[in-house]
């Protein structure tokens, strides 16, 4: 235990009682006490130790309680006393871990008619790209019941119609429509029904209300099926919560449920898909946390009834135990460390001035947090977390899976840091329980972590110290591998360190970086256990020259806690509109009269209804309206997009800042101005001439909590005594260096590094060139060294610079690239204004040697992935060719032709930037990013039956977008516009997000420029330059590794073919050196290119092929140029997959590249064939257009069932939520789930495919351009094929027509669309097949 009498004032707990606050983590639970005298004073002990206390946070009051209450005692085996205790406040894994590991609380979940599976298929894309298992977290809820109730919005239906023109009528109640019969009984008609106004203002139409004794009937077989716990989410009930206020009163009535989680309860934001897994959320994990909260209790002589019992939220503000609901617990623990580095780490120092910005560097034993703080705290309303979207107020907190007990591996000639861990138990080797290697044996090896001065918790009985021998004996056995090069285990130990440190770097520099912050004017502000034995390290490496490690930063969750404030949010959503985008036309008198402040009134009254509430609920936990700080917010956005800022009323008090001080724009006097300045900070432009919307009102009231006073000066008292020395291992090998105490300390100390900092619950390594200084309050203010290498020499000079490979920094580069690339994947998202790119991710970015080499490729679409290569390099070819200019500094490059040009169709355009150093290229970076219309003979530029490449848009084979830095935008309007010259075509259909977007490439391309010259300032051009080329020769070995091994199983031959749908053939013949593990691929036997779209330019076979072997690989290695340099390419002129430079290929990016895909798996025998298609769906009319794909069904293989409802291979997007597609466009989604049993049986059942259902609202044009529609997707080793899907439109009498695969036609309303996408296919025999 540590214990502090000096610290800052607490006489506001001298009330003679004991103030706890407590952190209970993963691995260790962290205890701070304010004691009957003031002082502070701090204790951890493990998590989960069974075998000698149950529960951990009760453990560690009775510890103290035993320790320092002289008057009584407290046995561990008897309830704890409470007659001493003032308060407790924790902050808990408790719903995090149930969440981790599903183990929350059995529970059923009502949703409406028609979407039972929209929660398993979320948003449809897929966590990992190159998984074939597809895998994702287990669902919460076991059971799911459909509720026949359906509302809709009268947005699109009721436009322009009066009053007496509206069937207002009750619809009569009938079974369900189904199609699947061949007969479709009358559905309900849309916008027949009662209209009401919703919470949000929008019209509502009530198309079928909830039966009572169907759903009670329900309820009754829930309750006996054992299920006391519910959540209830209805389509749209954001802003009608009458239908699930209604079920809610049913399953109350029957005194059955412990928990009723409805929707619009629980978060009342629209987006179904988001809300409904919050509610599921709140079922799940509220009774765990009621459960553990009453275990909690009786561990106390009065269960805490007269104790003040509060607990953090995610959003970073105290509630009583009975408000904490699961929902809000998923970030209950890093919350407190958030405001433990906010308050004590964001001050000015003893010399004044103003407070530096501060990173938090949280490190535990399982993960890191990171976070940013800057005098506010910044606030996210929609996570995913364990594959669960969490629609809730939370700090803005980013994980990474490394930490102390992150475990170490050697694989693939490179040094691998987790994302396994080996956790509380066994945890590392040095905990003596037959652990396994991780990041605190490394530590403990190097002498950074130091036995003797560590807690003797250990062992079998809690009594040991670490074992220090056992720790390097594990390092010994790695010794004898390839990877360790000679290395002795002191030096593998140091290499994982270095790995470790660069993995927790990377979302640092990704959460300052992205959103255009200086990494190096920050402040990094660690704590966790093992925080301060890495933090120098790692600032060194981001160039930040001040660490801050607080006196108790080992508990600073917990410490935070003591400090936080109270905190009740009330929140409702609307859709008011702002203000307007335009001047509103002559005769438009009604826009004119609201032009100044349409929603003035309403939003007076609502957000002053909000602060009445939410000022009530502290007031009656005991708090004084005067202690009462409220802040109002705006949820806003631009109308048509998905980017909502929450913004704070200017002028208002920002709770967050220590000093009070006011922290809104001060330049900003109304919401509309605040906003505007956000969202240019942000996305770096704003969108002139759009309206603005408000989404949602929010309300915080506050309570502040206790915040340190200013820093005090304190005089120099020069070095310390040390207590001792001992030997680390550092950048410059072993040193004897000094141990220090921390508590022996005294203000105005000045601790040289490198050095030992020994607290009792934490060890602060102090590395070489690093200076420690005490604070008056007895915190470490660490100033950092920074030193670069410089490249300039090596390039200047004549002398040739050999660069030997270093598993180490092979590592090392490896998460730089990547991250890079990830950065300027963010730039784009962040600078684009389509929906294509901003919200659908449809993009990627990448980085190249100076000859076009890939070096990197973010994990964005995969049908990108070879195909950018391709262009890059016919580029850099073109223009240093044929007497043509050259690529000069300052130039960007732009081209889409798919046979030219090494693009994957014309919708998709890349732009491409060289990177210069001292007037040569040196790498290119390069985007590539699917623009919604680029012209042609359709609206989106998708056209179903195009047989010309030229009918389906502009076509760039070399054009330089930008010259002299200056952005060509006349020259590229011209080519943009080109299509509409020839007889029905049309030029492009939205240049203005044309431009916008190719902009926010160029930008992209920018931020990776910048990156990668700090990379060179860093580390010397040629060490950048050689890393590049061993990426790829390490992603190289792995493929030819896993070539070998497959012909040494399967044979050096194997032979696939499969069709398309129209008959066409796709062979292919590999061909393997079971020596060298290069292989041919040749694609003799391939259809002829074919009249329609369906041609694949060889870049998307490069693309389907590179995907395919990075995924055979199975494991993370690095997807570059070298996956594909063991293969050589026969791949037949004018054949489907290498056509002529007319042909149309619009249908090849998005179909063949599936089916080439299956066939390489078919040959590989890896697993059963996909879905094999995109389902891409186009519908409008001449006022606006929308685009989308559908997932399917993914094929089964040896060890797993395909997963359902997907996207798959070479596509990866996003689907819109049905209560924004609803909102925005004129239609109505009468169903979006699975399709029962379309996935191939078998040992392994292949996934199903998905159900979707549109009917319009006014005459639309929709288009289909799909596969598998005739052909099945294969099965594999005895398993059945997967079904085909089917495209059927069905009229207002009830005749079902399937319009094939490929289809465009006029739509009217009453008649629907329904889309029915391909199974996968089964894996092995069984009894089914």
């Amino acid at each position: 235990m540590a214990n502090n009498d000096d610290d800052n004032d607490n006489t506001t707990m001298k009330d003679g009682t004991f103030h706890f606050s407590i952190d209970r983590g993963g691995t260790f639970t962290d205890v701070h006490c304010v004691l009957p005298s003031g002082a502070e004073l701090v204790t951890k002990l493990l998590s989960e130790d069974p075998d000698n206390y149950p529960d951990a946070p009760t453990e560690g009051i009775r510890r103290i309680l035993d320790e320092h209450d002289s008057n009584h005692k407290y046995p561990r085996n008897e309830k704890v006393s409470t007659r001493r205790i003032g308060s407790i406040r924790m902050g808990t894994t408790v719903a995090t871990n149930a969440l981790l590991e599903r183990k929350g609380e059995r529970m059923a979940l009502f949703i409406t008619k028609g979407f039972k599976d929209l929660l398993e298929i979320g948003n449809q894309s897929r966590d990992h790209i190159f998984d074939l298992t597809c895998q994702a977290p287990g669902l919460l809820y076991q059971t799911v019941v459909e509720i026949d109730e359906r509302v809709m919005l009268g947005t699109f239906s009721d436009e322009g119609k009066s009053p007496s023109q509206l069937d207002t009528t009750p619809q009569p109640i009938m079974d369900p429509y189904t199609t699947d019969t061949g007969t479709v009984p009358a559905a309900v008609v849309a916008a027949k029904g009662p209209r009401s106004v919703g919470l949000t203002g929008e019209t509502v139409i009530s198309l079928r209300v909830p039966q009572e004794h169907l759903v009670k009937e329900a309820l009754k077989q829930l309750a006996a099926d054992g299920y006391k716990s519910l959540a209830i989410c209805f389509c749209h009930s954001y802003t009608f919560s009458d239908h699930e206020e209604l079920v809610g009163k049913w399953a109350q009535e029957l005194a059955c449920f412990t928990e009723i989680a409805m929707s619009s309860r629980v978060m009342p934001m629209v987006k179904m898909v988001p809300r409904g897994h919050t509610a599921c959320a709140a079922a799940y994990l509220t009774p765990k946390i009621t459960t553990y909260l009453d275990s909690f209790r009786r561990g106390f002589d009065t269960n805490l009834s007269q104790v003040q019992l509060t607990f953090m939220k995610s959003d970073g503000g105290l509630t009583p135990v009975d408000d904490f609901g699961g929902h809000q617990a998923i970030l209950s623990g890093p919350a407190g460390g958030v405001i433990g580095y906010a308050k004590t780490a964001f001050r000015p120092s003893a010399e004044g001035g103003t407070p530096m910005p501060v990173i938090g560097f949280d490190m535990g034993g399982t993960s890191t947090d990171v976070s940013r703080y800057d005098g506010h705290l910044e606030h996210v309303f929609e996570t995913v977390t364990a594959g669960v979207a969490i629609q809730a107020p939370q700090l803005d907190i980013n994980t990474v899976a490394a930490g102390g007990g992150s475990r170490l591996f050697l694989r693939n000639g490179m040094f691998v840091v987790g994302p396994e861990s080996a956790g509380a138990h066994p945890g590392p080797v040095c905990y003596r329980k037959s652990g396994h290697l991780a990041v605190t044996d490394a530590n403990v090896v190097l002498g950074r972590v130091l036995p003797e001065y560590f807690p003797s918790i250990f062992g079998p009985n809690e009594d040991e110290p670490l074992d220090l021998e056992g720790a390097r004996d594990a390092f010994a056995k790695l010794c004898a591998m390839e990877e360790a090069s000679g290395r002795s285990a002191e030096e593998l130990a140091y290499g994982f360190l270095q790995v470790a440190n660069e993995a927790m770097c990377r979302p640092i520099r990704n959460l300052t970086q992205m959103k255009g912050f200086d990494i190096t004017t920050h402040k990094l502000a660690c704590f966790g256990g093992a925080g301060p034995q890495h933090a120098c390290a790692m600032a060194k490496a981001l160039g930040m020259s001040k660490v801050f490690v607080h006196r108790y930063g080992g508990v600073l969750s917990a410490y935070g806690l003591s400090m936080a404030d109270a905190v009740h949010e009330e929140q409702e959503p609307t859709a008011e509109l702002y203000s307007y985008g335009t001047t509103p036309q002559e005769g438009d008198h009604n826009k004119a009269l609201l032009l100044d402040d349409p929603s003035a009134k309403s939003r007076e009254e609502r957000l002053d209804h909000l602060t009445n509430v939410a000022c009530d609920a502290l007031v009656k936990q005991g708090y004084s309206k005067d202690e009462i700080i409220v802040e109002k917010y705006l949820n806003m956005r631009y109308q048509g997009t998905d980017n909502s800022i929450m913004v704070m009323e200017p002028g208002s008090h920002d709770v967050d800042i220590l000093a009070g001080e006011d922290k809104s724009d001060n330049t900003a006097t109304t919401y509309g101005e605040a906003f505007s300045a956000h969202y240019q900070r942000e996305f770096g432009f704003e969108l002139e001439g759009r309206d603005v919307v408000i989404d949602d009102y929010r309300v915080r009231a506050v309570v502040r909590g206790d915040t340190p006073t200013a820093c005090k000066p304190v005089a120099s008292l020069g070095s310390p005594p040390a207590i001792g020395t001992t030997r680390a291992f550092f950048e410059t090998g072993w040193e004897e260096v000094s141990v220090f105490r921390m508590e022996k300390l005294q203000p105005g100390h000045e601790i040289p590094g490198p050095a030992i900092i020994v607290q009792s619950i934490s060890t602060i390594v102090l590395e070489v060139g690093c200076t420690g200084y005490v604070t008056a309050d007895g915190d470490l203010e660490i100033d950092v060294e920074i030193t670069t290498i410089d490249g300039e020499e090596e390039i200047g000079s004549n002398k040739e610079v050999v660069i030997k490979e270093d598993p180490v920094k092979l590592s090392i580069f490896g998460h730089r690239f990547m991250g890079i690339a990830e950065q300027m994947g963010r730039t784009l998202q962040r600078t684009a204004i389509s929906v294509n790119m901003k919200e659908r991710l449809d993009f990627s970015c990448a980085l190249f040697t100076a000859d076009g080499g890939l070096v990197a490729n973010a994990p964005h679409i995969p049908v990108h992935l070879g195909a950018m290569q391709s262009a890059v390099r016919f580029q850099v070819e073109h223009w240093n060719s044929g007497g043509r200019e050259g690529i000069r500094e300052g130039e960007v490059l732009v081209s889409n032709h798919p046979q030219l040009a090494g693009g994957s169709h014309l919708p998709d355009i890349t732009v491409i930037t060289p990177v210069f150093h001292e007037g040569k290229v040196i790498f290119f970076v390069a985007s590539r990013g699917h623009h919604a219309d680029i012209g042609g003979i359709a609206p989106g530029s998708m056209p179903p039956h195009s047989m010309r490449l030229e009918d389906e848009g502009a076509m760039i084979v070399a054009f330089k977008l930008v010259r002299d830095g200056k952005f060509q935008e006349e020259g590229i309007t011209e080519i943009l516009m080109e299509p509409g010259k020839r007889p029905g075509n049309s030029g492009t259909r939205n240049l203005r997000d044309n431009l916008s977007d190719l902009r926010a490439q160029v930008a992209a391309n920018n931020s990776g420029i910048r990156l990668l010259h700090q990379l060179v300032n860093e580390h010397g051009l040629a060490t950048v330059d050689a890393y590049m080329k061993f990426i790829q020769k390490n992603a190289e070995v792995a493929v030819r590794g896993m070539l070998k091994e497959f012909a040494t199983t399967h044979g050096s031959k194997v032979h696939a073919i499969d069709y398309m749908d129209d008959g066409s053939p796709i062979a292919l013949t590999i061909t393997i050196d079971k020596i060298t593990g290069g292989a041919v691929f040749d694609f003799t036997g391939t259809g002829p290119q074919v009249l329609g779209n369906h041609n694949a330019p060889p870049a998307v076979t490069y693309s389907a092929v590179i995907y395919s072997l990075r995924s055979l690989v199975g494991q993370d290695i690095p997807l570059n140029q070298g996956c594909l340099a063991p293969i050589e390419f026969v791949i037949p002129k004018f054949c489907l997959l290498n056509p002529s430079v007319d042909a149309g290929v619009v249908g090849g990016n998005v179909l063949t590249s599936q089916r080439v895909v299956d066939v390489v798996l078919l040959a590989f025998q890896a697993c059963a064939a996909s879905q094999g298609c995109m389902n891409n769906l186009t519908f409008g009319d001449d006022r606006f257009g929308y685009y989308e794909t559908i997932a399917g069904g993914a094929g089964a293989g040896p060890t797993w069932e395909g997963r359902s409802g997907v996207h798959t291979h070479c596509t990866n997007t996003r689907i819109t939520d049905p209560e924004i597609l609803e909102r925005r466009y004129p239609v109505l989604l009468r169903q979006f789930a699975l399709r029962p049993n379309s996935g191939g049986a078998g040992k392994h059942r292949g996934g199903d495919g998905v159900v979707r259902e549109i009917e319009p609202l006014r005459p639309l044009v929709m288009s289909i351009l799909s596969e598998r529609r005739t052909l099945h997707p294969y099965g594999m080793a005895g398993g059945d094929e997967g079904a085909c899907g089917r495209n059927l439109l069905i009229k207002k009498e009830g005749i079902i027509v399937n319009v094939g695969g490929r289809c465009s036609t006029s739509l009217d309303v009453g008649e629907r669309l329904r889309i029915e996408t391909p199974g996968g296919g089964g894996y092995g025999t069984s009894e089914n097949c």
